[in-house]
């Protein structure tokens, strides 16, 4: 390998002024379902700074005391999961009938809308367990629609492959490479990188979009640009999140992997939605009253 780092993002991405890091964020460690032991990386109190996204958990453990109890039957309304599994298996089962089995480098993306129950179970007694789940918004004109859900193998995931680095377009799309899923009101990116030593790529942003970015494996630079033209470099530790800038010229993000290790990282991003957001548990509405009408509907069995 070169000992020169060399951009890998394609000429036509080339960005005159990427964003800089707001400011890193460390997750605050919890437990959720029936005692999954978690990382809670994304919480409620940066749900309008980087709307339309609602929460963002890192989990990963070898000891199955950890994640054995996994998340039995409970309700969701008003906005999508998404799951991605680095590491296991996990079973879903759900209210509508729908079921499948998560595994190493799969996705399933769930669209609660008006109501659906919905299971996590783990199917391995012993070994890691490491993975995301990322809670997607939906406009208030959307929040009732019909249950959705669809599980992507791995194999389905669509990737961009340069000489140090490996992209997975989850969602959006990466150097001409479209993810395998879109939405055309939140617009949401969401990409695993996968860099070599020194290796650096750029991905466009729109300047109005919410970004982040989390690193699970090594270390990252962030390469930005001041308004006044000045250069900043932010370096992200493992196990961190970085909020990028919202800046009015900005066109992207300019990333550089530090360190011997290779490195991993999501790079997620989205349309703010701009609507109030009325949360209790896991119903996500717009106002009080429309989440006291989802537990209403929720103890009353109507859900899907």
């Amino acid at each position: 390998m070169s000992t020169t780092p060399t951009p890998i993002a394609t000429p036509a991405h080339a960005l005159r002024q990427p964003r800089t890091v707001e400011r890193l964020v460390t997750g605050q460690p919890t437990r959720d379902g029936a005692g999954v032991t978690l990382t809670r990386v994304l919480t409620h109190d940066l749900q309008q700074r980087l709307d339309p996204f609602l929460m963002l958990d890192a989990f990963g453990s070898d000891r199955p005391d950890d994640y054995i109890a996994g998340f039995p039957d409970h309700p969701h309304r008003g906005f999508e999961t998404v799951t991605y599994m680095i590491a296991g298996r996990m079973r879903h089962r759900d209210s509508a009938g729908n079921e499948g089995l998560l595994e190493n480098g799969g996705v399933q993306w769930m669209t609660a809308g008006r109501g659906l129950i919905h299971s996590e179970l783990p199917e391995q007694e012993d070994g890691v367990m490491e993975g995301f789940q990322l809670w997607l918004n939906l406009h208030s004109d959307d929040k009732m629609q019909e249950p959705g859900y669809r599980d992507i193998p791995s194999a389905q995931i669509p990737e961009w492959h340069g000489a140090e680095a490996t992209v997975r377009v989850i969602a959006g799309e990466h150097a001409g490479v479209r993810g395998a899923i879109q939405r055309p009101r939140t617009e949401p990116l969401f990409l695993d990188l996968q860099l070599q030593p020194g290796a650096v790529i750029e991905q466009p942003l729109p300047a109005g979009h919410h970004a982040f970015i989390y690193v699970y494996r090594g270390a990252l630079q962030v390469e930005g640009q001041a308004a006044d033209g000045s250069a900043r470099t932010t370096e992200v530790p493992v196990q961190r999140m970085a909020i990028l800038a919202q800046q009015p010229q900005a066109d992207g993000v300019r990333l550089r992997a530090v360190g011997a290790q290779p490195v991993r990282a999501l790079l997620i991003a989205g349309a703010p939605l701009r609507q109030p957001i009325a949360q209790y548990g896991p119903f996500v509405m717009n106002t009080r009253e429309q989440v006291l009408q989802a537990v209403q509907d929720f103890q009353s069995g109507r859900f899907a």
